[in-house]
């Protein structure tokens, strides 16, 4: 039976700065057009949170009933591993993407109603990812839906319900958001690229293969600093984001030494929390433009 470790170590927490750090950027981003509204902040964070939490127990199901974990390099997996049972953890999932719907209704309620359509789309995109007769995440897809859910609509969404608008300083910041999720993904994905085609697990890296993937992962790394500078036509003081350039050289030095398996680990630790810092810096930087 599982424990309540083990449904923590589930729920995957490193993954965390994925749904922080669009809230973060996004409130700044509002407050820069003088919109940030404390409680509608607090709400776009439940929703992130849940639905991250949610992804995380929906791929630990759909991944573990189809056997793809069975020879997982990395954090425990629920199912794959037999601690906990199938249908607790798709309940877990449910219940999660349960809480993110109500509390995402308030602020539709509050703000405007197809945000509506825009949640119902985004746990149909956290479902879908590992789940169905055909998922997205097993061809090659992850990347795209991760930059799209946890960077243009997180970011944008929470600057939206606050301010009312959104703005090219939210867009590029989201941009930036992006491009952090889509390297730790890209960062999972080398670390199981040898694995994922025995089950038929077809990712980005997959297909682009070990060098042109390593590439990539730089280059996402290197996204969010172009835009830090771009940002500095909103506030001179968004260069105080370059404190997590340390960080993202850091996250990026296994990927460019050619670290495989296990030793890829913290490339995900440190890809995340350059994107915690990064994004707490900017948002901060935003606040005061």
């Amino acid at each position: 039976m599982a424990t309540t470790a083990h449904w923590i170590e589930g729920a995957r927490p490193r993954t965390l700065p994925n749904a922080i750090a669009p809230v973060l950027v996004g409130t700044g981003a509002a407050a820069s057009l003088g919109g940030a509204v404390w409680w509608k902040a607090l709400l776009a964070l439940v929703v992130a949170l849940a639905l991250i939490i949610g992804v995380n127990f929906a791929n630990d199901y759909s991944d573990g009933i189809r056997g793809t974990d069975d020879e997982r390099v990395g954090p425990l997996r629920l199912v794959g591993s037999g601690v906990a049972t199938p249908g607790a953890v798709r309940a877990a999932a449910i219940g999660c993407f349960a809480v993110g719907a109500v509390a995402g209704l308030a602020l539709a309620v509050t703000s405007a109603w197809w945000l509506v359509v825009v949640g119902a789309v985004c746990i149909a995109g956290a479902w879908y990812y590992t789940g169905g007769k055909k998922p997205y995440g097993y061809s090659g897809l992850g990347e795209i839906a991760v930059f799209v859910f946890f960077g243009l609509i997180a970011v944008l969404g929470t600057q939206f319900v606050q301010a009312g608008r959104v703005d090219w300083a939210g867009l590029v910041a989201a941009i930036a958001v992006g491009s952090f999720s889509s390297a730790v993904l890209v960062a999972n994905n080398l670390r199981d690229i040898d694995t994922d085609p025995d089950s038929g697990k077809l990712t980005l890296a997959v297909r682009l293969g070990d060098t042109r993937t390593r590439m990539l992962h730089l280059a996402l790394m290197v996204v969010p600093f172009a835009v830090t500078v771009a940002l500095v036509a909103r506030t001179p003081w968004a260069l105080i984001a370059l404190v997590a350039l340390p960080l993202a050289a850091r996250a990026n030095k296994p990927v460019r030494s050619g670290a495989t398996g296990m030793a890829l680990i913290p490339a995900l630790r440190d890809s995340g929390l350059a994107m915690l810092v990064w994004g707490i810096a900017t948002g901060v930087s935003l606040a005061f433009a």
